[in-house]
């Protein structure tokens, strides 16, 4: 087989293009622009494009399929030749769901934590042997790639986001993986350039949960108001199965969950992250694993990437990031903080980085977002605006958005580090969320500074 990516730079591209070259397709791709870590991991297995930009001699009739990434647009020379020659084109959520057609489907959608939830599976898959492809948000810890496919394995674990396919394919990525188990995890409004409003965002959930095999299952938090009305109108054949946050307590900073009389201690902490493991257990249980086993695999597991990861530790201290950036996640990470290490002082400093934080219309949905923490910093860089085409925001506006006495706004991220150094740390904790990196600050180069 052989398989061009236009746009093989990306996240999931990359990752997509690493497996099928693992399962012996030839891959050719290219893009405008790659950066670490996809530039290095295709340069690895010897599939880095050799020329930086677009050309549209690499499509010719000798391809199979072509898979056209989001970051591309309608007028790309390589998507036009395709098109020219009646070349098969496909997204990469729409050739997942073409190689997996003989396979059980298990979809983990929702607002927040899908990564998590999706990770946490695959955990305890490994840790039980059983083979599984999957399709994964974050690079995790035992696994090489976020993208793996083969001709054998019984089931297929795919993260369902919500977002577009491609330029050319309008529809949200989970509405082509048609599961025969699927979860929702919650709905808090997203995407607001592509959901201009709540209700619209809502409906891609209900065409999500119409998507379900008939005779397949729905598993979902039942104390999101907004996924059980959903659930309600619901007259399919599937079952459906709800779960809540199970009881726990933190001893010696660390959480214990109690479950069928059996304690297990955890290494990730925080209600969502609770909640997230439930509804993974109830998964694996429909995958044949006991609830026992998959608890027990769960007690070592550390988070996937960027999700409540530790940076350092320190006697007294401890620094970690998240990817939160959405008000409701804001608002859970922060005060998993704080309920963690209730006698440590909060810094929670966030990056107004992606399309909807950096709206003017949006900023009042992080009203309060970050009101568990005892220093509250917001951070932006104007030139990001300007690189969206959005208008641009005042320090006034972010303030009066999060409508939180004391919160201090940085628009230079020199000053945020310096700031950041100096402050004392003892009995003090740092928590950084963006799903950028604050412009270059590299984290484990700051806990350095901060905690030595």
């Amino acid at each position: 087989m052989k398989v061009h990516f236009i746009a093989i730079g990306g996240s999931a591209m990359h990752n997509l293009a690493l497996a099928l070259n693992d399962m012996g397709y030839e891959i050719t791709g290219s893009d405008d622009e790659i950066f670490e870590p996809s530039k290095g991991r295709l340069a690895k297995k010897g599939i880095l494009p050799d020329q930086i930009g677009w050309n549209a001699e690499l499509i010719h009739t000798n391809l199979d399929a072509v898979i056209l990434g989001m970051h591309a647009r309608k007028d790309n020379p390589e998507l036009v030749r395709a098109q020219k020659l009646n070349l098969p084109i496909f997204s990469y959520p729409e050739y997942l769901f073409e190689a997996s057609k003989s396979k059980t489907r298990i979809v983990i959608g929702g607002s927040h934590g899908k990564t998590s939830i999706t990770s946490m599976i695959l955990h305890v898959v490994q840790s039980e042997g059983l083979e599984c492809d999957y399709m994964v948000g974050a690079q995790l810890e035992g696994f090489d790639n976020m993208v793996k496919l083969t001709e054998s394995a019984k089931y297929i674990i795919l993260e369902g986001d919500e977002y577009l396919s491609s330029p050319i394919d309008r529809r949200p990525k989970f509405h082509l993986y048609q599961p025969h188990i699927a979860l929702l995890s919650g709905i808090a409004w997203d995407h607001i350039n592509v959901f201009p409003t709540f209700e619209n965002y809502v409906d891609q959930f209900r065409i999500f949960i119409d998507k379900i095999d008939r005779d397949g299952s729905l598993i979902y938090f039942e104390k999101d108001p907004e996924i059980a009305k959903l659930v309600a109108e619901q007259s399919g054949d599937f079952d459906s199965n709800g779960y809540n946050i199970p009881v726990y307590q933190i001893e010696n900073g660390i959480t214990n969950i109690t479950i069928d009389g059996n304690k297990y201690p955890l290494e990730i902490f925080g209600e969502h992250n609770l909640q997230n493991l439930l509804g993974a257990v109830l998964v694996l249980e429909k995958m044949g694993i006991k609830k026992h086993d998959s608890l027990t695999a769960l007690s070592n597991f550390k988070g996937a990437s960027k999700r409540l990861e530790l940076v350092k530790r320190a006697e007294t201290s401890v620094i970690y990031n998240d990817f939160a950036h959405s008000p409701s996640k804001l608002k859970a990470t922060t005060a998993a903080m704080q309920h963690q290490f209730p006698n440590r002082q909060l810094v929670a400093c966030m990056e107004l980085h992606t399309f909807s934080s950096l709206s003017k219309k949006f900023l009042s949905h992080y009203d309060g977002a970050m009101q568990t923490a005892d220093t509250a910093i917001v951070y932006y860089n104007p030139k990001t605006l300007e690189h969206k085409k959005l208008d641009p925001i005042s320090k006034e506006m972010v303030s009066n958005g999060f409508n939180q006495k004391g919160l201090i706004v940085f628009t230079d991220a020199l000053e945020l580090r310096e700031f950041l150094n100096a402050q004392k740390w003892e009995n003090k904790n740092l928590l950084l969320m963006s799903s950028g990196n604050f412009d270059g600050i590299d984290y484990k180069e700051l806990a350095e500074e901060l905690l030595g």
